[in-house]
């Protein structure tokens, strides 16, 4: 079922491309949407890259749902950030991978009893 989106609505979309006019995000599998480099911030952009990164998932507006498969978004006024920037570090805890190894011989059990049942 195809979504209706409304004017003002603040959504989660996927960067899908970055060209030097905007920003490419899909919204979900029949809507797709463009942030102009206007509608990022109000002071001036050198670089959009310097923003966001492609496969990032963020917050955007929609300002515009005149063509329902091509919205107008914006990032303007908005915390469109969903996680860091550099969402590939990974805080270690205490016991780092303390918890797998207890359960890793379990799991391995689990998958080879299941790989057999199919057979019976």
């Amino acid at each position: 079922m195809k979504r209706i989106y409304k004017k003002g609505e603040i959504v989660l979309g996927q960067i899908t491309g970055i060209k030097n006019y905007g920003i490419f995000v899909k919204l979900d599998n029949y809507h797709k949407g463009l942030v102009y480099i206007t509608e990022i911030n109000n002071s001036f952009i050198k670089n959009i890259e310097n923003y966001v990164n492609i496969g990032e998932l963020i917050r955007v507006r929609i300002i515009d749902n005149a063509n329902p498969q091509m919205l107008k978004l914006s990032l303007k006024k908005l915390d469109y950030r969903i996680t860091n920037r550099n969402n590939s570090k990974i805080i270690e805890t205490p016991n780092g991978f303390k918890n797998l190894a207890l359960h890793l011989d379990y799991w391995l059990e689990r998958e080879k009893i299941k790989k057999y049942e199919k057979y019976y």
